[in-house]
């Protein structure tokens, strides 16, 4: 495993950020264990991967997001062309700190940070 070999390389103090991809989602509970063993801090784009193991996730809320897509449904259903629906980029996005791995890796998430969390997991 390629991914296995590249974490090898990793020293204390480096951190890693994942933005969201298929290509590692199935595998995103065996990335977390990985990069713990390493102690290697994770950051994602999609909070599925910070509640497998990941440290910190930033991103769009997908609820938020399927919400508006339905929006767009009911717009069309009711007779608008989609060809004239405006193109909408997502307005909520979610941090989420899972506390528990921070502490695993031996660190300390400040408490502003804490503050500002949309979730956090203990």
């Amino acid at each position: 495993m390629r991914l296995k070999n590249r974490l090898e390389r990793w020293r204390p103090g480096d951190a890693l950020l994942f933005l969201t991809s298929l290509f590692f989602h199935r595998d995103r509970n065996r990335l977390a264990e990985l990069a713990l063993q390493r102690r290697l801090p994770l950051m994602f784009a999609n909070r599925q991967y910070t509640d497998a193991g990941g440290m910190i996730s930033y991103g769009p809320s997908y609820p938020a997001m399927y919400r508006l897509a339905a929006e767009y449904v009911d717009k069309v259903l009711k007779g608008a062309a989609p060809a004239d629906l405006p193109i909408q980029q997502p307005t909520k996005f979610e941090l989420v700190i899972n506390l528990e791995t921070a502490k695993a890796l031996g660190l300390r998430i400040p408490q502003t940070v804490l503050l500002r969390a949309d979730e956090v997991i203990e």
